[in-house]
C-alpha cells in the first residue's frame, strides 16, 4: 500500500510540473498531517513545524522556487541568514533548519523529491553564524548622539548606555523595573529566558546616566497610571520590544552606521568587546545569561587577533 501511495504521489507530482505556491502549502499540510497522525507528535510540535515551513515557503516564493525540487542548498543558507538578520535567536534558527531537514526527508521518503539537498547540512556549523557587532567607535558615536538635558535625550542616553554596559536583551530592558536597580553596589537584577534571574554589573558611566534620567527625565514621562518600569514612552507606558528596536536603529542611522543593526547588536557588541579585552568566557556567559557556554563561544570567532595572542602566550612552541 505504501509503494502504491508513493507511485500515485509521484505521478501526481510529475503531472503538476512546477508546483505553485499553493502546491508548496499543500505538501506542507500533507507533511503536518503525517507528523500528527502517523508519528503521534503533539499539536504544539505540529504548529512549530507549520510556522517554520510556511516561513520558508514564503521565502522560496520570493525566489520564484515553484517546487521543492528547485530548492538549492544556497537557498536554505540564504534563508537562515535572512532569519538571523531579522533578529531570530540561535536556537530559533537551529529549529528552522531542523524543520526543513525533517520535511525534506519526508518528501524524499514519499518519492516527491529528486534530491535531498539538506542531507549534508550540519546544523551546528550553520546556525553558529557570527553575530553582527559594532566597533567601539561606532558605539561611542551612538552614545554621543544621545546627549542633552531634554527628557528624550536623558532617557535614550541612559537606555543605550545601559544596554551596552550590561549586555541585556531588548526584552529584558523593556521589562526592567526601578526595584531591579542597585546603585550602591553597581548592579541590576533581570529576569531572562525561562524566568531565570541573574545579576549584571553596569559600571560608572551607565550609573551616572541612569541617575540623571531618573531624576530629571523619567518624571516628565510619568503619568498617574504609569508602572514602575525604568524606561517609559511619551505615553507613560513601558516600551515594547519592537519600539526599543526602532529607537536603537534610529540612533544607528543618525550615527552614520551602515551595518545592519538588530535588537541584539548592542548585546553582541558588549560580549565581543569584553572578550577582546581579556574577559574570561565563563564570566561573559554568566552576564549574558547563557545556559550553555557553547552559545557564548560564538564570540570567540569575532576577534581572531585575541586567539592568536593567547596561543602565542601559552603554547610552548608558539
Amino acid at each position: 500500500m505504501v509503494d502504491i501511495g508513493r507511485r500515485v504521489a509521484r505521478r501526481a507530482s510529475d503531472a503538476l510540473g512546477p508546483i505553485a505556491q499553493s502546491g508548496l502549502k499543500a505538501l506542507i499540510d500533507q507533511f503536518l498531517d503525517y507528523v500528527q497522525l502517523e508519528r503521534g507528535l503533539s499539536p504544539n510540535t505540529r504548529e512549530a513545524y507549520r510556522a517554520d515551513l510556511l516561513s520558508f515557503a514564503a521565502f522560496l516564493q520570493g525566489r520564484d522556487r515553484r517546487s521543492f525540487n528547485m530548492v538549492q542548498r544556497r537557498d536554505i543558507l540564504d534563508y537562515l541568514l535572512a532569519e538571523k538578520e531579522r533578529g531570530l535567536s540561535v536556537n530559533s534558527i537551529s529549529r528552522r533548519l531542523v524543520s526543513i531537514k525533517v520535511f525534506f526527508r519526508y518528501l524524499q521518503q514519499e518519492g516527491l523529491l529528486d534530491r535531498n539537498v539538506t542531507e549534508a547540512m550540519d546544523s551546528p556549523k550553520l546556525w553558529r553564524i557570527l553575530p553582527g557587532v559594532l566597533s567601539i567607535k561606532e558605539v561611542e558615536r551612538m552614545l554621543t548622539l544621545a546627549c542633552g538635558q531634554d527628557r528624550a535625550a536623558l532617557r535614550d542616553g541612559a537606555l543605550l548606555e545601559l544596554m551596552y554596559a550590561s549586555g541585556l536583551r531588548v526584552s529584558e530592558v523593556a521589562e526592567l523595573k526601578l526595584d531591579d536597580l542597585h546603585f550602591d553596589d553597581g548592579y541590576l537584577r533581570c529576569a531572562g529566558k525561562g524566568g531565570k534571574t541573574r545579576v549584571v554589573p553596569f559600571g560608572d558611566k551607565a550609573r551616572e546616566r541612569l541617575l540623571a534620567y531618573l531624576k530629571e527625565g523619567r518624571p516628565k514621562f510619568c503619568r498617574d497610571d504609569s508602572p514602575r518600569h525604568v524606561f517609559l514612552t511619551y505615553r507613560g507606558k513601558p516600551f515594547t520590544r519592537k519600539g526599543l528596536w526602532k529607537l536603537i536603529k534610529s540612533y544607528a542611522v543618525r550615527a552614520g552606521i551602515t551595518k545592519k543593526v538588530f535588537p541584539h547588536t548592542l548585546r553582541h557588541s558588549f560580549a565581543s568587546h569584553l572578550l577582546a579585552n581579556g574577559a574570561p568566557l565563563r564570566i561573559i556567559q554568566e552576564m549574558l545569561g547563557h545556559a550553555d557556554i557553547a552559545t557564548t563561544q560564538i564570540y570567540t570567532h569575532v576577534d581572531p587577533s585575541r586567539l592568536r595572542a593567547v596561543h602565542a602566550r601559552y603554547h610552548p612552541r608558539a
